[in-house]
């Protein structure tokens, strides 16, 4: 999966979904739809700050054009006809991004889509969940998980993958692999991952970690199962820090609205620590569509990836992938089966 997933013209939810975006000025919604005003005359994007009118003044259409073509006028506060634009702006510094050999500086991608490099900074996280610099380091650590699958030597993967000194990419590697070039090479030799199971009511939950913070929480899973993901890695038991973590695991697990912070150290592409980024800042005990998440992250055309990376989430219950439904509110997919999935929601509503 490459970190951007070019977005496709997106589906516009039903009237009662978009009034709720509207009451909740979801930010994520905005460019799927706009809602026209017949007391003003005029149309906003869901995010817009103004007070809201009556819900039957309200109309909902798929994009500026076609309330223009009804007579609206575009709002002068949240300025919907920006959206598009700003989105394509984004898309054209990734695209600068992925082709350059080295990372392009921010004023030069500010300059390049046209807009102030402070400006563009701001909406390219709004837009993305990282910022340019972010991006571009998790691209090419990225290549070099790839080219160190295909390349027989270290140095030669991480020059393969764009880094110009083997320090950065060691650098990076330790913060976005959780380890060496080499260790990840090799299925995590001379790494030292922890773990051990915690019971909760829905059944043993693996805890698992390394010295940088979690790598694994799962619902049933063992040794064998760790081994498979790490075949080389060293796997010790528990020690004292990681039987606190694996207790507020637990704890996270009988009260999934608790607001718990640990250290992680989990893998990921651009793309997925974006959908992980959106799942862990939904509300305890609200739920968003795949189509949502895609839409949170700038990509509104890319549902299925969003979904996959749901399904790729290696921390359950901590980021909380049990969150996301289908668009017709029916659960969908969950790594752990679907009865802890409707329980982990019972839980988050007080039920």
């Amino acid at each position: 999966m490459t970190p951007m997933t070019r977005p496709a013209h997106a589906t516009m939810p039903d009237p009662d979904a978009c009034w709720a975006a509207f009451l909740r000025r979801d930010r994520a919604m905005d460019g799927r739809f706009v809602g026209c005003v017949s007391t003003t005359g005029i149309y906003c994007k869901p995010s817009c700050a103004a007070r809201h009118p009556r819900r039957e003044n309200m109309s909902f259409l798929p994009h500026p054009a076609a309330a223009r073509a009804a007579g609206f006028r575009a709002c002068l506060r949240c300025r919907p006809d920006e959206v598009g634009r700003d989105r394509l702006a984004v898309e054209a510094a990734i695209t600068m991004i992925e082709g350059a050999e080295e990372t392009p500086r921010l004023d030069a991608i500010a300059a390049h889509v046209g807009y102030a490099p402070h400006h563009f900074h701001r909406l390219f996280k709004r837009e993305t969940g990282m910022t340019p610099a972010a991006w571009a380091r998790a691209l090419r650590t990225e290549r070099l998980k790839v080219a160190l699958g295909a390349e027989s030597r270290i140095t030669d993967a991480i020059y393969e993958a764009g880094y110009a000194a083997p320090s950065r990419a060691y650098a990076d590697a330790q913060r976005h692999l959780g380890m060496t070039p080499s260790a990840w090479k090799d299925g995590g030799r001379g790494v030292t991952i922890r773990w051990g199971t915690v019971n909760t009511s829905l059944g043993p939950v693996l805890v698992a970690a390394t010295d940088k913070g979690l790598c694994r929480i799962s619902f049933g899973e063992g040794e064998a199962d760790l081994r498979a993901r790490f075949p080389h890695a060293r796997l010790g038991p528990a020690d004292a820090a990681l039987d606190v973590m694996a207790s507020h695991v637990a704890a996270l697990v009988e009260d999934p609205r608790a607001d718990v912070a640990l250290p992680t150290d989990v893998q990921g592409t651009a793309f997925q620590q974006a959908v992980w980024a959106a799942l862990r800042a939904i509300p305890p005990g609200e739920t968003r569509s795949y189509g949502e998440i895609a839409a949170a992250i700038g990509r509104p055309g890319a549902v299925r990836a969003a979904g996959s990376a749901c399904g790729d989430n290696r921390l359950a219950v901590l980021i909380p992938c049990h969150r996301v439904l289908r668009s017709d509110g029916s659960m969908g997919g969950y790594a752990w089966g679907l009865e802890r999935k409707q329980a982990l929601l019972a839980r988050e509503k007080g039920k």
